[in-house]
């Protein structure tokens, strides 16, 4: 290959790296609105279940063309399980969240994973932090607890489901980076199996019946959420993930817009400020990481949507 060209076709894999992050977080931001729109119409395991099945019509392909013993034979099999339980609790909570409070204010909650994955790394992983992360972590912590609303109301279930279930993604995201050999295909199929299993035990004794408008609604949640997936699992092949890692913060841009225009929603002044303090601190972890020449963590899993 010609030097000169080298530098060019590098700029352009970055490019197309950054526009393959943007959409798919714009497509899993649409998820999101179309999960809060559905369970309002279904129960969280109805759409857990039915979202579970479309995202096979984006596996089902991609599994024909491995063996069977690249599902059975993974490493560290407790770990596997424990991401599989984590990822599926984190999918539950977040349509469970929403169908009480805002987009936007959900989205908050789970904003805050990266502020939590850096302080689980130092205890789990022995990923050590210095003092300024550790002063990020806290004031993103005191983020977390302006956006719940220091009163008896932050103790409600909804807050709760949202408060776990942005835990429990960012466990599965740090199991996820313990579990980095296994591939990508195998931890979402494990993942969406899980879902959809716990999807059909939730709906026993609560089935609503659907139109065929509901149903394709219910499928393309599941076919939305795992092509979103792979944009961000090819972006990161594309992009370092110091260049990628701060663009997931306009997911919380998209809840607020797609909260507005869909659901009359709109975050009021202590969601804001509570927000605004996550995404600061979390960014000022992205630029630490980066300076210690680490690799920031991109969520490259299917998450809650």
């Amino acid at each position: 290959m010609n030097k000169s060209l080298a530098p060019a076709i590098g700029g352009n894999a970055v490019a197309m790296g950054i526009i393959l992050m943007l959409v798919g977080i714009l497509m899993f931001a649409l998820n999101d609105a179309m999960g809060k729109w559905l369970v309002a119409s279904f129960s969280v395991g109805q759409v857990l279940l039915m979202r579970s099945f479309g995202a096979f019509v984006v596996l089902g392909p991609m599994l024909a063309r491995r063996p069977l013993s690249s599902l059975v034979n993974v490493e560290k099999p407790h770990l596997q399980l424990a991401r599989v339980v984590m990822a599926t609790a984190d999918t539950g909570l977040f349509y469970a969240a929403v169908v009480y409070l805002p987009l936007a204010d959900v989205m908050t909650f789970y904003m805050a994973g990266p502020i939590y994955v850096a302080a689980i790394s130092h205890f789990l992983l022995g990923e050590r932090i210095g003092w300024r992360r550790w002063l990020a972590v806290t004031i993103g912590f005191i983020g977390v607890v302006v956006a719940l609303r220091p009163s008896e109301a932050m103790l409600s279930w909804p807050s709760i489901f949202g408060l776990v279930g942005s835990l429990s993604f960012a466990l599965s995201m740090v199991l996820g980076r313990v579990l980095r050999s296994t591939s990508d295909t195998t931890l979402v199929t494990w993942q969406t199996l899980a879902c959809l299993v716990t999807g059909a035990v939730l709906c026993i004794g609560g089935w609503s019946p659907f139109d065929l408008k509901q149903l394709l609604a219910l499928l393309l949640l599941g076919i939305v959420s795992c092509s979103a997936h792979l944009m961000i699992t090819r972006s990161l092949k594309l992009a370092p993930a110091s260049v990628l890692a701060p663009l997931q913060y306009t997911l919380l841009l998209w809840a607020i817009l797609f909260g507005w225009i869909f659901f009359a929603e709109f975050p009021d002044l202590q969601t804001l400020i509570g927000a605004a303090i996550i995404v600061l601190s979390g960014l000022f972890i992205f630029h630490r990481a980066k300076v210690k020449d680490e690799q920031p963590l991109v969520p490259n899993n299917s998450g809650h949507g």
